[in-house]
């Protein structure tokens, strides 16, 4: 059985070829990536596989028997990207593919909702046997913030009282692994979060307990936020776009209580503790 993994090089991409390493011949893994210098470092066969560029995905699917589908990084661009690597699936003779989608997407109110939806439609369409994983958020989308809070005095967001289940990366790598290693999960939907919701309130008090100072959670109209955030260079698009999340995370869009992530991988999902003791040694 060979496993590509497209995404390769990125933070998720890379903690699955790791681990599939771990319970794989390194024979059985193909990394895909658009800039293949940048995977000269994982120790298995690295393939050219352009989302924009069909021509390269033919060659890249060649011989897959699962396609391990990482969603584009690119917001806004997926439906079209995505579309081309189900079409080279399909002409490949890909056996399976399992799609890193979002929490509840058929339901969520998260401006990111849409684009996978729509590419959950084309691979039900497709005829290809799937398996959809809709992860919920990673707790580093918000421990990344932990030392700037820290230097700051402050962190700050708009997320008001919302619950986070978010899980780290690794635990959603994880359950990658466990559906793309053991069988039956064809034609299965899993949604994917941590075991214990938080509040941003409650991440502040983790972070203030580790730092040794008072780091209190300030809740910030969205205006004021994205203010904030472009105020301190934090790229576009994300001051308007992390604003946005919060605004839905505070009316429950980030939160799931059904504790199948936990299930998926045999053990419980990390913990809010040692989430931010692994970004303040960061720091």
């Amino acid at each position: 059985m060979t496993i590509a993994v497209t995404g390769a090089t990125g933070q998720l991409g890379r903690l699955l070829i790791e681990r599939l390493r771990a319970k794989l011949p390194a024979a059985d893994i193909v990394a895909l990536a658009r800039t293949p210098s940048k995977a000269a470092d994982l120790d298995v066969e690295v393939r050219e596989a352009d989302y924009s560029r069909p021509d390269t995905l033919d060659k890249a699917l060649a011989g897959i028997d699962t396609l391990m589908m990482v969603s584009a990084s690119e917001v806004g661009q997926r439906v079209p990207q995505h579309r081309n690597l189900i079409e080279a699936a399909k002409k490949a003779g890909v056996g399976r593919v399992v799609y890193t989608s979002l929490l509840h997407a058929d339901r969520s109110t998260l401006g990111l909702a849409p684009e996978h939806v729509t590419t959950e439609a084309l691979l039900e369409a497709s005829g290809l046997a799937i398996t959809l994983l809709r992860n919920g958020w990673y707790t580093e989308n918000y421990t990344a913030g932990a030392g700037a809070a820290v230097a700051n005095g402050a962190l700050i967001g708009s997320a008001g009282q919302g619950r986070i289940a978010s899980a780290s990366r690794a635990d959603f790598a994880d359950a990658a692994v466990a559906v793309l290693t053991t069988p039956g999960h064809e034609g299965k939907i899993y949604e994917l979060a941590g075991d214990t919701a938080y509040t941003l309130a409650d991440l502040a008090a983790e972070i203030s307990r580790q730092a040794g100072k008072d780091i209190p959670y300030v809740d910030l109209p969205p205006a004021e936020y994205t203010a904030a955030l472009a105020a301190a260079g934090v790229p576009a698009p994300w001051p308007d776009a992390l604003p946005a999340f919060d605004v839905e995370a505070a009316k429950g869009a980030l939160f799931d209580d059904g504790r199948v992530l936990s299930k998926l991988i045999g053990r419980p999902t990390t913990s809010l503790k040692d989430s931010v003791a692994a970004a303040l040694k960061q720091v």
